[in-house]
């Protein structure tokens, strides 16, 4: 049995019912810093009075656009955010250790402190010291743990180098944010849900069609590509949905082109999960996984740190 179908099961035997506790933000939570303010949420920092000042992330949904987003699927009974963040255990999930409502009614999710940068910060500032030798464990990483979304029948929606966070010394990478995750069921998945970042965004997305767990394994191809080249596969200025209009419409770089020394295999397992033809991509995280199984390192010139 699927997560997605132990939590239905938990509704079910609780009337459907979806109710949290109430968390006092700021009589409980120091801040130490607000890591970011973005649309649909802010995030910061905290020490946990609650427990004994352990470090935490919290998450504070901005109400109106959560109730805007969740709409969509009224009458599906979909699982929440926080509800489906509070399922995923596994070792490269960011753990999340509760969820519960503010004073003012705001949804709030408690979070595990990694501490380290994101790939974004990584890719975007090309720091090349804190993946030089880590590559292809970061990508295992990354690849596992989106399997592991999977396997519980869910579609993440949202992968790219801002959800992925890495620990300060880079031993471990972690998968973040379940915002626009949705489980994987025909229902979630007809045409017409055009979430998520346009840059990593799958042509399906962008077209409006039906959608299966291989929109996720085209945004992590992407993602994949951004971290071994520190280049996006499709240059654009643009960040908004017209920047996606161009993976199904022009032809992508080529990895081995940007980097002569990448070993070939993972090359190829790159560039079959972003093909923009959904019937010629790599058909799930399992199929990934299994075509890189024997690369030893990311360029056959430099060797991985173990």
């Amino acid at each position: 049995m699927s997560l997605f179908d132990s939590l239905k099961s938990a509704f079910k035997s609780s009337g459907g019912a979806k109710t949290t506790g109430r968390i006092d933000v700021e009589g409980r939570f120091h801040r130490t810093r607000t890591a970011f303010t973005g649309t649909m949420a802010n995030f910061f920092v905290a020490k946990d009075r609650m427990h004994n000042d352990r470090m935490v992330g919290v998450k504070i949904l901005d109400i109106e656009k959560y109730e805007l987003f969740e709409a969509r699927f009224k009458g599906l009974n979909k699982p929440t955010e926080g509800q489906i963040a509070m399922l995923m255990k596994h070792p490269k999930v960011v753990e999340t250790y509760e969820i519960g409502v503010s004073p003012k009614g705001e949804p709030v999710i408690v979070m595990e402190y990694i501490g380290g940068p994101s790939l974004q910060n990584i890719v975007v500032q090309k720091q090349e010291h804190h993946v030089t030798g880590k590559r292809l464990r970061m990508i295992r990483d990354m690849a596992e743990a989106l399997k592991y979304v999977h396997d519980q029948g869910f579609i993440h929606r949202d992968i790219c180098p801002r959800n992925f966070i890495c620990t300060p010394d880079n031993t471990l990478t972690k998968l973040i944010d379940f915002g626009l995750t949705v489980p994987a069921t025909a229902p979630f998945m007809v045409s017409g849900n055009r979430t998520g970042t346009p840059l990593y965004m799958s042509p399906e997305i962008v077209r409006r069609r039906p959608t299966d767990k291989r929109v996720d394994v085209f945004s992590f191809g992407v993602t994949c590509f951004c971290l071994v080249a520190f280049e996006h596969p499709w240059q654009s200025e643009m960040l908004n949905g017209r920047a996606a209009l161009q993976h199904d419409t022009a032809d992508s770089k080529q990895l081995v082109d940007l980097c002569p020394t990448v070993d070939p295999r993972l090359a190829k397992a790159i560039m079959h999960a972003l093909n923009p033809n959904v019937d010629d991509r790599t058909a799930s995280m399992d199929m990934f996984l299994h075509s890189i199984r024997d690369v030893k390192q990311t360029f056959t010139d430099k060797p991985e740190v173990s």
